[in-house]
């Protein structure tokens, strides 16, 4: 059973020493940070009013086992820098979790009717991850990333809140 925590500074050693590339650092957090992660980075997210950050809390084991974040926009509020840390828990229900778990709190806290989030195209595990939980591309939104002469395109992915509470997904 998981659980989402709210993150505190304390937690950001942990979470720096998941990072271990600048390609790991642009899949979990997109464009918005540089490798190496660092603390002040991660403090910079935490004094943002319209971030929230989480720790995904395993309560069987008692321990962290990744990481979340909710970013409120105008009309939506933006699921991001979802990471598992452990590469043996993905594909055993774990992010499908955590997906449903930020979009109950972000739909019960804030007066959104539309979640989103973004994620590479490549990552068809991921992809297929939110589709489970109900969300669809929206072929409209994309963009482009440059990382060691390659292009990653970022496909954007969106539920409303009473898809995700008919659960009818």
């Amino acid at each position: 059973m998981i659980e989402l925590q709210i993150f505190k500074a304390e937690n950001a050693s942990e979470l720096i020493s998941k990072i271990k590339n600048k390609r790991e650092l642009l899949q979990f957090a997109g464009p918005a940070y540089h490798f190496p992660l660092t603390e002040e980075q991660l403090e910079s997210d935490l004094a943002n009013e319209n971030r929230l950050m989480f720790s995904v809390f395993d309560t069987t084991d008692q321990k962290a086992i990744g990481h979340a974040q909710i970013f409120l926009k105008d009309e939506t509020f933006l699921l991001g820098r979802i990471l598992l840390w452990d590469e043996n828990n993905r594909g055993k229900g774990y992010g499908k979790k955590i997906v449903q778990e930020l979009l109950q709190y972000g739909f019960h806290h804030f007066d959104r009717e539309t979640a989103e989030l973004n994620v590479y195209d490549w990552n068809t595990g991921a992809i297929e991850c939110y589709k489970k939980v109900g969300f669809e591309i929206d072929p409209d939104v994309m963009s482009e990333v440059s990382i060691d002469n390659e292009l990653w395109l970022s496909i954007n992915m969106k539920i409303n809140k009473n898809t995700f509470e008919s659960g009818k997904i």
